[in-house]
């Protein structure tokens, strides 16, 4: 797939699909979840978005993506269920279902994660289907 090689060249992000945590830096964030127990964490990370200046990095828009999935399963309508999410799933059986504002947060921070100002988008423009397609069960399972 020519966009995942160039994700990974253009970006220095090791990416292997478009899904929320088909990339090392989603991958290595999820780890941090096992650190946590509450929807504070996430809450911070999709936050970050709305900090950027500009053009979104691509580091914050990645972890962004991820962390809407979080609330996604925390809602029971996850879009990724593999190995890379065992520990989103341990996460959510402590942090419980996210508050509706939280909810509404993904919403927001997932359109800017994945619009015109984001890196990621940039990088992903080539080929941008599977990574569109991706994000858009993350937006359809927030809102239900």
């Amino acid at each position: 797939m020519a966009t995942v090689a160039a994700v990974a060249t253009l970006g220095g992000m090791g990416a292997w699909s478009g899904e929320p945590f088909g990339n090392d830096t989603a991958a290595d964030w999820a780890w941090e979840l096992e650190e946590n127990d509450d929807w504070s964490f996430v809450a911070d990370v999709l936050g970050q978005v709305f900090q950027a200046e500009g053009v979104i990095d691509q580091d914050v828009a990645t972890s962004v993506i991820a962390a809407a999935e979080v609330v996604a399963h925390g809602l029971g309508r996850a879009t990724q269920d593999d190995s890379w999410t065992e520990a989103v799933d341990a996460y959510v059986g402590r942090a419980g279902t996210p508050p509706d504002f939280l909810v509404e947060l993904a919403v927001s921070a997932l359109a800017l994660a994945t619009g015109p100002t984001s890196e990621l988008t940039e990088l992903w423009a080539e080929d941008p289907d599977e990574w569109r397609a991706a994000n858009g069960r993350i937006e359809a399972a927030l809102r239900g």
